[in-house]
Order: structure tokens, then sequence, then C-alpha cells
């Protein structure tokens, strides 16, 4: 029998909630003596989770905790993304414009825009819409959307803009783009699991993960 391979699949079944998640800037700050502050940017920015489950009975605990030691620490990765956007906002459950003819992980990236923080995509179900706050992934780089925007009747959106942006060589056509349960490739913050239970043997599990690339 097998456990899967990675990257594991961590919060499909998860019984909490992705308590956090958002993007950490990897940025330096300076001040000149006349006060004006510089800022520098070292890198993309990275995904960031925080996960906190229910209080849980000793052998769901003990389940978990479980789960968690397949990823040894940080030594293993696993499919990181916010539990409130499995789907799109417009789409609760998948309810796509189309029906089941959509499976949600099989539109494309058609073009990317010189500055590259602006999209166009195709595939999609005819009058699909993107709202502000809806994700995205690219094969797995996770994206969020800050304009939102409306597929015409042949599936192909105009540009629109995401953040953080489109990471240096992804090209147009290269990966799928999936909109239900789109994800990164995280793994552990060392030191940010908790596993602790009351007297009673109930408890329940908190950890955080960061992307990896």
């Amino acid at each position: 029998m097998s456990i899967g391979s990675e990257p594991f699949e961590l919060l499909a079944d998860f019984p909490g909630w992705t308590t956090g998640f958002d993007l950490q800037a990897r940025q330096e700050q300076s001040r000149s003596a006349s006060g004006v502050t510089y800022v520098k940017d070292l890198g993309p920015p990275l995904w960031t989770l925080k996960a906190q489950s229910k209080v849980l009975p000793p052998n769901v605990l003990d389940h978990w905790r479980a789960r968690l030691k397949v990823l040894e620490g940080g030594l293993y990765t696993f499919l990181g993304y916010p539990l409130s956007r499995v789907y799109p906002i417009s789409y609760p459950k998948g309810s796509w414009p189309t029906g089941g003819s959509f499976d949600g992980v099989s539109a494309a990236l058609l073009s990317i825009n010189a500055n590259r923080k602006a999209v166009r995509l195709e595939d999609l179900p005819a009058g699909f819409k993107f709202v502000i706050g809806d994700y995205l992934a690219i094969g797995v780089d996770l994206h969020q959307v800050v304009e939102a925007t409306t597929a015409d009747g042949g599936g192909i959106t105009p540009e629109f803009e995401l953040r953080p942006h489109i990471w240096p060589g992804v090209t147009a056509g290269a990966s799928a783009v999936k909109v239900y349960r789109p994800a990164c490739v995280m793994a552990l913050v060392p030191g940010s699991v908790s596993t602790d239970a009351s007297l009673s043997g109930w408890g329940s599990i908190a950890f955080q993960g960061i992307e990896i690339r």
C-alpha cells in the first residue's frame, strides 16, 4: 500500500481551516538621513499558510499527528491553498456555467503581458467570471485575481491582473491553468507544528507552511 507521493494532498480532508493565507514579501528596507524609505525586492513573494483544526477526539488527533509525520518536518512537501477558495467565488461547489463539461483544471494560458502581471486565459466556459479575490494556478504557481474579468463566448478572457507577478520562465501554453483547488507547493515551517491535547485526550492540530520553489 502506498501513502502517495509528494507534494502530498494534506488539506482536502483537513478537519479545520486555513486561518491565514497570504504573500510574504522578500524585501529589504533602508531609510536615508532625510527620512526617505527605500525598498528593494530580493525576490518574488512567497505564499504562506496557517492551518488550525477543530478540537479533535483522541483517535482523530493521533491520525493527524501521523499524517503530519509523513512530511518529516520540512523535508517533504504538500499542496497548499486557502480552504476558502477550493472553488471560485462565483461557482461554489463547481457550479460552472457549462455544467460538468468543464473540470476546473484544464484552462490554458493564452498570453502574458510584458509587465508579467496581466494575462489572458482560454479554454474556459463561455461567460466564465473571475472576481477579485479568486485564485488560479498556472501549473503549481499560485496567483490571486486582483482585477475582475469575464470570458467571452469562446471562453477567452481579456487581459486581467494577478498577484504575484508571473514567475520567470513561465510561457504561454506551457502549463494547464486550474481554477478548482488551485495550489502551490509548500513545506512545513520548522517548529510550527502543535498537536497538544488536554487531560481528556482531546486536542487540536496547528501548523504553518511556506511556498517552496
